[in-house]
Protein backbone atom coordinates (compact mmCIF):
# COMPACT_ATOMS: atom_id res chain seq x y z
CA UNK A 1 0.00 0.00 0.00
CA UNK A 2 1.37 3.54 -0.29
CA UNK A 3 2.14 5.48 2.19
CA UNK A 4 -0.79 8.04 3.66
CA UNK A 5 -0.49 10.65 6.51
CA UNK A 6 -3.09 9.69 9.08
CA UNK A 7 -5.86 12.96 8.74
CA UNK A 8 -5.88 11.58 5.15
CA UNK A 9 -6.43 8.20 5.87
CA UNK A 10 -9.60 8.89 8.78
CA UNK A 11 -10.97 11.37 5.77
CA UNK A 12 -11.00 8.64 3.65
CA UNK A 13 -12.45 5.83 5.84
CA UNK A 14 -15.24 8.43 6.57
CA UNK A 15 -15.73 8.66 2.55
CA UNK A 16 -16.03 4.93 2.49
CA UNK A 17 -18.14 4.01 4.76
CA UNK A 18 -20.46 6.59 3.62
CA UNK A 19 -20.41 4.99 0.38
CA UNK A 20 -21.40 1.77 2.12
CA UNK A 21 -24.60 3.47 3.14
CA UNK A 22 -25.83 2.97 -0.46
CA UNK A 23 -23.61 0.32 -2.35
CA UNK A 24 -22.18 -2.85 -1.28
CA UNK A 25 -19.20 -4.21 -3.67
CA UNK A 26 -17.74 -7.40 -3.51
CA UNK A 27 -15.10 -8.45 -5.54
CA UNK A 28 -14.30 -12.22 -6.17
CA UNK A 29 -12.20 -14.16 -8.35
CA UNK A 30 -14.37 -15.98 -11.53
CA UNK A 31 -13.30 -18.70 -13.75
CA UNK A 32 -13.45 -16.76 -17.37
CA UNK A 33 -17.45 -16.55 -18.77
CA UNK A 34 -18.34 -19.11 -21.36
CA UNK A 35 -18.77 -17.67 -24.33
CA UNK A 36 -22.34 -16.02 -25.19
CA UNK A 37 -24.62 -17.89 -27.15
CA UNK A 38 -27.12 -15.30 -29.27
CA UNK A 39 -30.50 -16.97 -29.55
CA UNK A 40 -33.78 -16.04 -30.88
CA UNK A 41 -36.87 -15.32 -29.16
CA UNK A 42 -37.31 -19.37 -28.87
CA UNK A 43 -35.83 -19.02 -25.03
CA UNK A 44 -38.38 -16.42 -23.79
CA UNK A 45 -37.07 -14.29 -20.32
CA UNK A 46 -37.87 -15.62 -16.66
CA UNK A 47 -41.56 -14.28 -15.96
CA UNK A 48 -41.86 -11.48 -13.57
CA UNK A 49 -45.83 -11.95 -12.10
CA UNK A 50 -47.43 -8.63 -12.96
CA UNK A 51 -49.96 -6.84 -10.39
CA UNK A 52 -52.81 -8.69 -12.73
CA UNK A 53 -52.40 -11.55 -10.57
CA UNK A 54 -54.62 -9.86 -7.84
CA UNK A 55 -57.24 -8.84 -10.11
CA UNK A 56 -60.51 -10.50 -10.54
CA UNK A 57 -59.95 -13.88 -13.13
CA UNK A 58 -60.20 -13.65 -16.85
CA UNK A 59 -60.89 -17.36 -17.26
CA UNK A 60 -62.16 -20.19 -16.13
CA UNK A 61 -59.78 -23.63 -15.55
CA UNK A 62 -60.75 -26.85 -16.52
CA UNK A 63 -59.12 -30.63 -17.24
CA UNK A 64 -59.81 -32.83 -20.01
CA UNK A 65 -58.01 -36.05 -22.07
CA UNK A 66 -56.64 -35.04 -25.76
CA UNK A 67 -56.00 -37.12 -28.61
CA UNK A 68 -53.20 -39.06 -27.97
CA UNK A 69 -53.27 -40.61 -31.87
CA UNK A 70 -52.18 -37.65 -33.23
CA UNK A 71 -48.75 -37.82 -33.69
CA UNK A 72 -46.49 -38.62 -36.66
CA UNK A 73 -42.75 -38.53 -36.95
CA UNK A 74 -40.93 -36.19 -38.93
CA UNK A 75 -37.22 -36.29 -39.40
CA UNK A 76 -33.99 -35.47 -41.46
CA UNK A 77 -30.75 -37.11 -41.46
CA UNK A 78 -28.17 -34.16 -40.83
CA UNK A 79 -24.91 -36.26 -42.45
CA UNK A 80 -21.36 -34.66 -41.25
CA UNK A 81 -19.18 -36.99 -43.21
CA UNK A 82 -17.17 -35.15 -45.97
CA UNK A 83 -19.22 -32.46 -44.86
CA UNK A 84 -22.29 -33.13 -46.81
CA UNK A 85 -24.96 -31.48 -44.91
CA UNK A 86 -22.58 -29.57 -41.91
CA UNK A 87 -20.94 -28.08 -41.36
CA UNK A 88 -20.23 -26.56 -44.71
CA UNK A 89 -16.54 -27.15 -44.08
CA UNK A 90 -14.51 -28.18 -41.36
CA UNK A 91 -11.95 -25.04 -41.54
CA UNK A 92 -15.02 -22.66 -40.73
CA UNK A 93 -14.93 -20.98 -37.89
CA UNK A 94 -16.98 -22.42 -34.89
CA UNK A 95 -18.76 -18.67 -35.15
CA UNK A 96 -20.20 -19.73 -38.92
CA UNK A 97 -20.72 -23.52 -38.08
CA UNK A 98 -23.40 -22.21 -35.57
CA UNK A 99 -24.78 -19.52 -37.80
CA UNK A 100 -25.02 -21.91 -40.66
CA UNK A 101 -26.43 -25.19 -37.88
CA UNK A 102 -29.04 -22.15 -36.94
CA UNK A 103 -30.74 -21.59 -40.80
CA UNK A 104 -30.86 -25.41 -40.80
CA UNK A 105 -32.87 -25.81 -37.72
CA UNK A 106 -34.72 -22.77 -38.31
CA UNK A 107 -35.36 -24.01 -42.30
CA UNK A 108 -36.86 -27.42 -40.83
CA UNK A 109 -38.76 -26.03 -37.82
CA UNK A 110 -41.03 -23.66 -40.67
CA UNK A 111 -41.42 -26.74 -42.75
CA UNK A 112 -42.75 -28.07 -39.13
CA UNK A 113 -40.48 -30.89 -38.69
CA UNK A 114 -39.83 -32.36 -35.25
CA UNK A 115 -36.63 -34.46 -35.29
CA UNK A 116 -32.82 -34.20 -36.69
CA UNK A 117 -30.34 -37.17 -36.75
CA UNK A 118 -27.51 -35.65 -36.99
CA UNK A 119 -24.23 -37.70 -37.25
CA UNK A 120 -22.26 -37.32 -34.38
CA UNK A 121 -19.62 -39.87 -35.14
CA UNK A 122 -18.84 -40.46 -38.70
CA UNK A 123 -15.45 -42.54 -39.39
CA UNK A 124 -14.10 -43.45 -35.70
CA UNK A 125 -13.81 -39.89 -34.93
CA UNK A 126 -16.35 -37.38 -32.82
CA UNK A 127 -18.06 -34.31 -33.13
CA UNK A 128 -17.92 -34.16 -29.08
CA UNK A 129 -15.00 -34.04 -26.67
CA UNK A 130 -14.47 -37.92 -26.44
CA UNK A 131 -12.29 -40.07 -24.17
CA UNK A 132 -12.96 -43.18 -27.17
CA UNK A 133 -12.23 -41.07 -30.47
CA UNK A 134 -10.25 -37.94 -31.93
CA UNK A 135 -11.84 -34.50 -33.04
CA UNK A 136 -13.99 -35.10 -36.54
CA UNK A 137 -11.50 -33.13 -38.83
CA UNK A 138 -15.35 -32.82 -40.81
CA UNK A 139 -15.85 -30.07 -37.52
CA UNK A 140 -12.11 -28.93 -37.13
CA UNK A 141 -10.66 -28.94 -40.61
CA UNK A 142 -8.15 -31.19 -38.95
CA UNK A 143 -8.56 -34.64 -37.04
CA UNK A 144 -7.82 -34.77 -33.65
CA UNK A 145 -7.64 -30.72 -33.40
CA UNK A 146 -9.80 -29.31 -30.97
CA UNK A 147 -12.42 -26.62 -32.23
CA UNK A 148 -11.55 -23.33 -31.32
CA UNK A 149 -13.95 -22.62 -28.32
CA UNK A 150 -14.70 -23.35 -25.16
CA UNK A 151 -18.16 -24.44 -25.90
CA UNK A 152 -19.31 -28.36 -26.30
CA UNK A 153 -20.24 -28.48 -30.09
CA UNK A 154 -22.48 -31.70 -29.38
CA UNK A 155 -24.31 -30.10 -25.96
CA UNK A 156 -24.86 -26.68 -28.05
CA UNK A 157 -26.20 -28.43 -31.31
CA UNK A 158 -29.09 -30.28 -28.76
CA UNK A 159 -29.83 -27.22 -26.95
CA UNK A 160 -30.62 -25.34 -30.40
CA UNK A 161 -32.40 -28.13 -31.25
CA UNK A 162 -34.56 -28.55 -28.16
CA UNK A 163 -35.21 -25.07 -28.06
CA UNK A 164 -36.81 -25.28 -31.06
CA UNK A 165 -39.35 -27.83 -29.73
CA UNK A 166 -37.43 -30.60 -31.75
CA UNK A 167 -36.00 -34.30 -31.20
CA UNK A 168 -32.32 -34.42 -31.47
CA UNK A 169 -31.32 -38.45 -32.09
CA UNK A 170 -27.58 -38.77 -32.14
CA UNK A 171 -26.42 -40.87 -34.62
CA UNK A 172 -22.80 -43.15 -35.14
CA UNK A 173 -21.81 -44.85 -37.72
CA UNK A 174 -20.26 -47.62 -35.51
CA UNK A 175 -18.24 -50.28 -38.09
CA UNK A 176 -16.90 -47.68 -40.93
CA UNK A 177 -13.16 -46.72 -39.14
CA UNK A 178 -12.40 -44.43 -42.07
CA UNK A 179 -13.91 -42.85 -45.43
CA UNK A 180 -11.03 -43.09 -47.39
CA UNK A 181 -7.27 -44.45 -47.32
CA UNK A 182 -5.77 -41.41 -46.51
CA UNK A 183 -4.63 -42.51 -43.32
CA UNK A 184 -2.19 -39.71 -43.16
CA UNK A 185 -5.04 -37.71 -42.30
CA UNK A 186 -5.95 -39.91 -39.30
CA UNK A 187 -5.34 -38.41 -35.49
CA UNK A 188 -2.25 -40.45 -34.30
CA UNK A 189 -4.96 -41.30 -31.25
CA UNK A 190 -7.20 -43.11 -33.56
CA UNK A 191 -7.95 -46.90 -33.39
CA UNK A 192 -6.13 -47.47 -36.82
CA UNK A 193 -2.96 -46.76 -35.10
CA UNK A 194 -4.08 -47.90 -31.84
CA UNK A 195 -5.22 -51.24 -32.43
CA UNK A 196 -4.05 -51.86 -35.92
CA UNK A 197 -5.38 -55.66 -35.76
CA UNK A 198 -8.75 -54.31 -35.33
CA UNK A 199 -8.86 -52.87 -38.67
CA UNK A 200 -9.95 -54.89 -42.23
CA UNK A 201 -9.64 -52.81 -45.75
CA UNK A 202 -11.99 -53.52 -47.84
CA UNK A 203 -12.51 -51.46 -51.15
CA UNK A 204 -11.52 -47.90 -50.35
CA UNK A 205 -12.18 -48.22 -46.65
CA UNK A 206 -10.85 -49.18 -43.22
CA UNK A 207 -13.55 -51.26 -41.37
CA UNK A 208 -13.68 -52.36 -37.73
CA UNK A 209 -13.74 -56.20 -37.67
CA UNK A 210 -16.98 -56.69 -36.21
CA UNK A 211 -15.85 -60.05 -35.28
CA UNK A 212 -13.69 -58.72 -32.08
CA UNK A 213 -15.04 -58.90 -29.17
CA UNK A 214 -13.00 -55.79 -27.95
CA UNK A 215 -14.40 -54.11 -30.85
CA UNK A 216 -18.64 -54.69 -29.50
CA UNK A 217 -16.92 -53.49 -25.93
CA UNK A 218 -15.03 -50.46 -27.57
CA UNK A 219 -18.30 -49.29 -29.85
CA UNK A 220 -20.79 -49.80 -26.58
CA UNK A 221 -18.66 -47.48 -24.52
CA UNK A 222 -18.48 -45.12 -27.70
CA UNK A 223 -22.22 -44.87 -27.08
CA UNK A 224 -22.62 -45.30 -23.29
CA UNK A 225 -20.44 -41.99 -23.14
CA UNK A 226 -22.36 -40.14 -25.22
CA UNK A 227 -25.48 -41.36 -23.00
CA UNK A 228 -24.14 -40.15 -20.04
CA UNK A 229 -22.68 -36.67 -20.85
CA UNK A 230 -25.77 -35.84 -23.50
CA UNK A 231 -29.59 -34.79 -23.11
CA UNK A 232 -29.87 -36.60 -26.17
CA UNK A 233 -33.36 -38.04 -27.38
CA UNK A 234 -32.09 -40.76 -29.17
CA UNK A 235 -29.41 -43.05 -30.63
CA UNK A 236 -29.46 -43.47 -34.03
CA UNK A 237 -27.31 -46.33 -36.33
CA UNK A 238 -27.34 -45.85 -40.32
CA UNK A 239 -27.51 -48.67 -42.94
CA UNK A 240 -23.59 -49.63 -42.45
CA UNK A 241 -23.04 -52.28 -40.85
CA UNK A 242 -21.13 -55.55 -42.52
CA UNK A 243 -20.05 -53.06 -45.53
CA UNK A 244 -21.79 -53.36 -49.19
CA UNK A 245 -20.23 -55.65 -51.05
CA UNK A 246 -17.33 -54.72 -53.70
CA UNK A 247 -16.73 -56.79 -56.86
CA UNK A 248 -13.80 -59.32 -56.54
CA UNK A 249 -13.26 -58.95 -53.09
CA UNK A 250 -13.02 -60.88 -49.87
CA UNK A 251 -13.73 -59.06 -46.61
CA UNK A 252 -10.98 -60.83 -44.10
CA UNK A 253 -11.95 -62.20 -41.30
CA UNK A 254 -11.81 -65.54 -42.10
CA UNK A 255 -8.83 -66.10 -38.88
CA UNK A 256 -11.78 -64.22 -36.59
CA UNK A 257 -14.35 -66.47 -37.95
CA UNK A 258 -12.23 -69.43 -37.01
CA UNK A 259 -11.32 -68.38 -33.28
CA UNK A 260 -14.73 -67.19 -31.99
CA UNK A 261 -17.53 -69.32 -34.21
CA UNK A 262 -19.28 -71.52 -32.23
CA UNK A 263 -19.61 -75.49 -33.39
CA UNK A 264 -20.84 -75.93 -36.64
CA UNK A 265 -21.53 -72.23 -37.19
CA UNK A 266 -22.04 -70.92 -40.77
CA UNK A 267 -19.44 -67.87 -41.57
CA UNK A 268 -22.80 -65.69 -42.65
CA UNK A 269 -24.60 -66.77 -39.68
CA UNK A 270 -21.55 -65.74 -37.46
CA UNK A 271 -21.08 -62.55 -38.73
CA UNK A 272 -25.30 -61.98 -38.30
CA UNK A 273 -25.08 -62.41 -35.02
CA UNK A 274 -21.88 -60.22 -34.08
CA UNK A 275 -23.98 -57.65 -35.48
CA UNK A 276 -27.03 -58.80 -33.16
CA UNK A 277 -24.69 -58.89 -30.03
CA UNK A 278 -23.39 -55.16 -30.79
CA UNK A 279 -27.28 -54.19 -31.42
CA UNK A 280 -28.08 -56.71 -28.49
CA UNK A 281 -25.21 -54.49 -26.02
CA UNK A 282 -26.14 -50.82 -27.02
CA UNK A 283 -29.83 -51.43 -26.01
CA UNK A 284 -29.22 -52.83 -22.69
CA UNK A 285 -26.51 -49.66 -22.12
CA UNK A 286 -28.70 -46.85 -23.17
CA UNK A 287 -31.67 -48.47 -21.18
CA UNK A 288 -30.15 -49.41 -18.28
CA UNK A 289 -28.58 -45.90 -17.83
CA UNK A 290 -31.33 -43.72 -19.20
CA UNK A 291 -34.50 -46.25 -19.97
CA UNK A 292 -36.02 -42.64 -21.78
CA UNK A 293 -33.45 -42.31 -25.00
CA UNK A 294 -34.60 -44.61 -27.68
CA UNK A 295 -32.88 -46.85 -29.96
CA UNK A 296 -33.54 -46.85 -33.86
CA UNK A 297 -31.83 -48.19 -36.67
CA UNK A 298 -32.31 -47.28 -40.50
CA UNK A 299 -31.54 -50.67 -42.10
CA UNK A 300 -30.92 -50.28 -46.36
CA UNK A 301 -34.50 -50.84 -47.32
CA UNK A 302 -35.36 -54.84 -48.76
CA UNK A 303 -34.74 -57.11 -45.61
CA UNK A 304 -34.41 -60.40 -47.93
CA UNK A 305 -35.95 -60.91 -51.26
CA UNK A 306 -39.12 -63.16 -51.38
CA UNK A 307 -37.08 -65.90 -53.67
CA UNK A 308 -35.08 -66.12 -50.75
CA UNK A 309 -37.46 -66.52 -48.41
CA UNK A 310 -41.20 -66.77 -49.06
CA UNK A 311 -41.59 -64.29 -45.89
CA UNK A 312 -39.66 -61.41 -47.98
CA UNK A 313 -40.79 -58.87 -49.78
CA UNK A 314 -41.87 -58.92 -53.56
CA UNK A 315 -38.80 -57.62 -55.07
CA UNK A 316 -35.56 -58.68 -57.04
CA UNK A 317 -32.75 -55.73 -55.03
CA UNK A 318 -29.24 -56.80 -55.51
CA UNK A 319 -28.68 -56.02 -52.23
CA UNK A 320 -30.37 -57.47 -48.87
CA UNK A 321 -29.74 -56.62 -45.12
CA UNK A 322 -29.94 -60.16 -44.63
CA UNK A 323 -27.86 -61.72 -47.18
CA UNK A 324 -25.32 -58.90 -47.73
CA UNK A 325 -24.82 -56.74 -45.22
CA UNK A 326 -25.31 -59.37 -42.37
CA UNK A 327 -28.16 -56.97 -40.63
CA UNK A 328 -31.00 -58.90 -39.65
CA UNK A 329 -33.80 -56.10 -38.14
CA UNK A 330 -36.70 -58.54 -37.90
CA UNK A 331 -34.87 -60.28 -35.14
CA UNK A 332 -33.73 -56.66 -33.93
CA UNK A 333 -37.28 -55.81 -33.58
CA UNK A 334 -38.51 -59.48 -32.23
CA UNK A 335 -35.97 -59.04 -29.73
CA UNK A 336 -37.52 -55.62 -28.35
CA UNK A 337 -34.01 -54.34 -29.10
CA UNK A 338 -34.68 -51.18 -30.69
CA UNK A 339 -37.53 -48.19 -29.98
CA UNK A 340 -38.16 -47.55 -33.78
CA UNK A 341 -37.17 -48.55 -37.53
CA UNK A 342 -36.58 -46.33 -40.18
CA UNK A 343 -35.85 -48.62 -43.42
CA UNK A 344 -34.12 -46.28 -46.09
CA UNK A 345 -37.20 -47.04 -49.00
CA UNK A 346 -35.19 -45.10 -51.34
CA UNK A 347 -37.00 -45.79 -54.67
CA UNK A 348 -39.72 -44.45 -56.58
CA UNK A 349 -43.39 -45.70 -56.15
CA UNK A 350 -43.60 -48.23 -58.31
CA UNK A 351 -39.86 -49.29 -59.31
CA UNK A 352 -39.53 -52.27 -61.12
CA UNK A 353 -37.23 -54.26 -58.81
CA UNK A 354 -38.09 -52.85 -55.41
CA UNK A 355 -41.19 -50.93 -55.37
CA UNK A 356 -41.47 -48.47 -52.69
CA UNK A 357 -45.31 -49.41 -52.44
CA UNK A 358 -44.30 -52.92 -51.98
CA UNK A 359 -41.72 -52.37 -49.44
CA UNK A 360 -43.65 -49.81 -47.46
CA UNK A 361 -46.62 -52.65 -46.91
CA UNK A 362 -44.56 -55.15 -46.52
CA UNK A 363 -42.48 -53.00 -43.18
CA UNK A 364 -45.48 -51.98 -42.05
CA UNK A 365 -46.77 -55.57 -41.82
CA UNK A 366 -43.19 -57.05 -39.84
CA UNK A 367 -43.16 -54.27 -37.98
CA UNK A 368 -43.60 -56.97 -34.52
CA UNK A 369 -45.22 -53.88 -32.60
CA UNK A 370 -41.59 -51.83 -33.03
CA UNK A 371 -42.49 -47.66 -34.38
CA UNK A 372 -41.78 -47.78 -38.39
CA UNK A 373 -40.87 -44.55 -39.88
CA UNK A 374 -40.44 -44.38 -43.78
CA UNK A 375 -36.89 -43.28 -44.80
CA UNK A 376 -37.33 -41.22 -48.45
CA UNK A 377 -35.19 -39.76 -50.63
CA UNK A 378 -35.31 -36.14 -51.30
CA UNK A 379 -31.32 -36.38 -53.21
CA UNK A 380 -32.63 -38.50 -55.94
CA UNK A 381 -35.26 -35.73 -57.41
CA UNK A 382 -33.96 -34.75 -60.50
CA UNK A 383 -31.30 -36.46 -60.10
CA UNK A 384 -31.78 -40.46 -60.89
CA UNK A 385 -31.78 -42.60 -63.61
CA UNK A 386 -35.39 -43.80 -62.96
CA UNK A 387 -37.37 -41.01 -64.44
CA UNK A 388 -40.17 -41.28 -62.04
CA UNK A 389 -37.77 -39.04 -59.82
CA UNK A 390 -37.97 -36.16 -62.37
CA UNK A 391 -41.85 -35.44 -61.29
CA UNK A 392 -41.51 -33.28 -58.46
CA UNK A 393 -44.68 -34.77 -57.06
CA UNK A 394 -42.92 -38.60 -56.11
CA UNK A 395 -42.38 -37.39 -52.45
CA UNK A 396 -45.26 -36.14 -52.10
CA UNK A 397 -46.87 -39.57 -53.15
CA UNK A 398 -44.86 -41.14 -50.88
CA UNK A 399 -45.65 -39.70 -48.10
CA UNK A 400 -49.67 -39.53 -49.02
CA UNK A 401 -49.50 -43.01 -49.30
CA UNK A 402 -47.32 -43.99 -45.96
CA UNK A 403 -49.78 -42.07 -44.36
CA UNK A 404 -53.01 -44.63 -45.71
CA UNK A 405 -50.86 -47.81 -43.95
CA UNK A 406 -51.43 -48.51 -40.69
CA UNK A 407 -48.10 -49.41 -38.80
CA UNK A 408 -46.20 -46.52 -40.85
CA UNK A 409 -46.11 -43.61 -38.14
CA UNK A 410 -43.77 -40.97 -39.90
CA UNK A 411 -41.05 -40.28 -42.03
CA UNK A 412 -37.26 -39.05 -42.44
CA UNK A 413 -35.61 -37.37 -45.40
CA UNK A 414 -32.28 -38.23 -46.71
CA UNK A 415 -30.63 -35.83 -46.51
CA UNK A 416 -30.49 -31.92 -45.17
CA UNK A 417 -29.43 -30.09 -47.82
CA UNK A 418 -31.72 -31.85 -50.57
CA UNK A 419 -34.47 -29.83 -49.26
CA UNK A 420 -32.43 -26.77 -47.77
CA UNK A 421 -30.46 -25.69 -50.96
CA UNK A 422 -32.46 -27.44 -53.65
CA UNK A 423 -35.92 -28.88 -53.95
CA UNK A 424 -37.20 -26.03 -51.95
CA UNK A 425 -40.13 -26.74 -54.44
CA UNK A 426 -41.04 -30.13 -53.15
CA UNK A 427 -40.57 -29.25 -49.32
CA UNK A 428 -42.99 -26.54 -49.95
CA UNK A 429 -45.34 -28.93 -51.65
CA UNK A 430 -44.74 -31.22 -48.52
CA UNK A 431 -45.36 -28.91 -46.24
CA UNK A 432 -48.65 -27.49 -47.56
CA UNK A 433 -49.86 -31.09 -48.54
CA UNK A 434 -48.95 -33.11 -45.56
CA UNK A 435 -47.34 -30.39 -42.99
CA UNK A 436 -49.44 -27.84 -42.59
CA UNK A 437 -48.96 -27.47 -39.21
CA UNK A 438 -46.59 -28.74 -36.19
CA UNK A 439 -47.54 -32.52 -33.96
CA UNK A 440 -46.04 -34.48 -31.27
CA UNK A 441 -43.45 -37.17 -32.45
CA UNK A 442 -44.90 -40.62 -31.08
CA UNK A 443 -44.19 -41.59 -27.40
CA UNK A 444 -42.86 -44.70 -26.30
CA UNK A 445 -44.00 -46.57 -22.91
CA UNK A 446 -41.45 -47.01 -20.70
CA UNK A 447 -40.06 -50.93 -20.57
CA UNK A 448 -40.62 -51.17 -16.68
CA UNK A 449 -42.18 -48.85 -14.34
CA UNK A 450 -42.12 -46.24 -14.04
CA UNK A 451 -44.63 -42.98 -11.74
CA UNK A 452 -47.49 -42.06 -13.62
CA UNK A 453 -47.69 -38.56 -14.55
CA UNK A 454 -48.11 -35.64 -12.35
CA UNK A 455 -50.54 -33.44 -12.11
CA UNK A 456 -49.00 -29.34 -12.42
CA UNK A 457 -50.56 -26.13 -11.20
CA UNK A 458 -51.10 -23.38 -14.00
CA UNK A 459 -52.17 -19.84 -14.36
CA UNK A 460 -52.60 -17.57 -17.23
CA UNK A 461 -51.07 -14.65 -16.58
CA UNK A 462 -52.03 -11.21 -18.60
CA UNK A 463 -49.00 -8.67 -18.46
CA UNK A 464 -50.00 -5.93 -20.46
CA UNK A 465 -50.59 -7.01 -24.14
CA UNK A 466 -49.12 -10.15 -23.59
CA UNK A 467 -50.20 -12.86 -22.23
CA UNK A 468 -48.18 -15.79 -20.21
CA UNK A 469 -48.76 -19.16 -18.50
CA UNK A 470 -47.23 -19.08 -14.92
CA UNK A 471 -46.33 -22.36 -12.75
CA UNK A 472 -46.63 -21.69 -8.87
CA UNK A 473 -44.81 -24.60 -8.08
CA UNK A 474 -42.02 -26.64 -9.21
CA UNK A 475 -42.49 -28.52 -12.79
CA UNK A 476 -41.50 -32.51 -12.52
CA UNK A 477 -38.43 -32.62 -13.35
CA UNK A 478 -39.14 -36.07 -15.58
CA UNK A 479 -40.69 -33.48 -18.04
CA UNK A 480 -39.28 -32.19 -20.55
CA UNK A 481 -41.36 -30.04 -22.69
CA UNK A 482 -44.56 -27.81 -22.55
CA UNK A 483 -47.24 -28.20 -25.06
CA UNK A 484 -49.50 -25.24 -25.41
CA UNK A 485 -52.98 -25.54 -27.56
CA UNK A 486 -54.74 -22.47 -28.98
CA UNK A 487 -58.10 -22.88 -30.74
CA UNK A 488 -61.95 -21.72 -31.37
CA UNK A 489 -63.80 -24.50 -29.78
CA UNK A 490 -63.11 -27.45 -27.47
CA UNK A 491 -63.59 -29.92 -29.66
CA UNK A 492 -60.88 -28.72 -31.91
CA UNK A 493 -58.14 -28.75 -29.25
CA UNK A 494 -59.36 -32.62 -27.65
CA UNK A 495 -58.64 -33.85 -31.42
CA UNK A 496 -55.44 -31.52 -32.36
CA UNK A 497 -57.51 -31.19 -35.64
CA UNK A 498 -55.17 -29.42 -38.48
CA UNK A 499 -55.99 -25.64 -37.37
CA UNK A 500 -55.22 -25.99 -33.84
CA UNK A 501 -51.97 -23.77 -32.53
CA UNK A 502 -49.35 -25.51 -31.47
CA UNK A 503 -46.53 -24.02 -29.74
CA UNK A 504 -44.10 -26.88 -28.18
CA UNK A 505 -41.36 -25.01 -25.48
CA UNK A 506 -38.79 -26.67 -23.88
CA UNK A 507 -38.33 -26.49 -20.01
CA UNK A 508 -35.19 -25.28 -19.15
CA UNK A 509 -34.24 -22.79 -16.15
CA UNK A 510 -35.67 -20.01 -17.82
CA UNK A 511 -39.41 -21.49 -18.85
CA UNK A 512 -40.03 -23.53 -15.41
CA UNK A 513 -41.37 -20.39 -14.35
CA UNK A 514 -43.60 -19.48 -16.86
CA UNK A 515 -44.08 -19.19 -20.46
CA UNK A 516 -44.85 -16.45 -22.73
CA UNK A 517 -47.87 -17.25 -25.19
CA UNK A 518 -47.08 -16.89 -29.28
CA UNK A 519 -49.17 -13.78 -30.21
CA UNK A 520 -50.86 -15.56 -32.78
CA UNK A 521 -52.85 -17.47 -29.27
CA UNK A 522 -54.04 -14.13 -27.75
CA UNK A 523 -57.04 -14.00 -29.62
CA UNK A 524 -58.45 -17.92 -28.81
CA UNK A 525 -61.27 -19.21 -26.87
CA UNK A 526 -59.49 -21.62 -25.82
CA UNK A 527 -55.84 -21.80 -24.72
CA UNK A 528 -54.28 -25.59 -23.00
CA UNK A 529 -51.14 -26.97 -21.67
CA UNK A 530 -49.91 -30.17 -21.22
CA UNK A 531 -46.27 -31.59 -20.52
CA UNK A 532 -44.54 -33.90 -22.19
CA UNK A 533 -41.95 -36.70 -20.04
CA UNK A 534 -38.64 -37.88 -21.24
CA UNK A 535 -40.70 -40.63 -22.84
CA UNK A 536 -42.86 -38.42 -24.82
CA UNK A 537 -45.53 -39.44 -22.62
CA UNK A 538 -48.54 -36.17 -22.82
CA UNK A 539 -49.93 -35.14 -19.57
CA UNK A 540 -53.96 -34.34 -19.75
CA UNK A 541 -54.51 -30.84 -20.63
CA UNK A 542 -55.34 -27.70 -18.31
CA UNK A 543 -57.70 -26.05 -20.68
CA UNK A 544 -58.46 -22.22 -20.00
CA UNK A 545 -62.03 -20.65 -21.54
CA UNK A 546 -61.15 -17.04 -21.75
CA UNK A 547 -64.31 -15.16 -20.79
Amino acid sequence: MHSIRFNSLIFTLLIALASACTTTKKTVSQAPPKPTVKVTSLQPEKASLPESRKTESFYTLSEMPLNQEKREFRGVWVATVANIDWPKSGNDTWEKQKTDFIALLDYYEQLNFNAVIVQVRAAGDAFYPSNFAPWSRYLTGQEGSKPKTQEDPLSWMILQTHLRGMEFHAWFNPYRATFDLKTDKLSPNHDFFNHPDWMIKYGTKYYYNPGIPEVKEKLVNVIKEVVLNYDIDAVHFDDYFYPYKVEKQVFQDEHTFRKYRQNGQQLEDWRRQNVNNLVQAVHQTIKSNKPWVQFGISPFGVWRNSDKDATGSKTRAGVTNYDDLYADPLTWMKNKWIDYLIPQIYWSMEFNLASHRELVAWWAKNNYNTKIYVGNSPYKIRDNADLAWNDPKEIDKQVAYAKTIKGIHGNAFFSAQSFYNKNMDVANLLKSQHYQTKTLSPAFEPKTYTASLKTTQVELVKNGNTMQIFFPNSIDPMYKFAVIYAGDNLDQIRSKAQNTNLQKTYLNDRTRNSIPLEANSYNAKFIAITFLDRYGRETRAKVFEIK
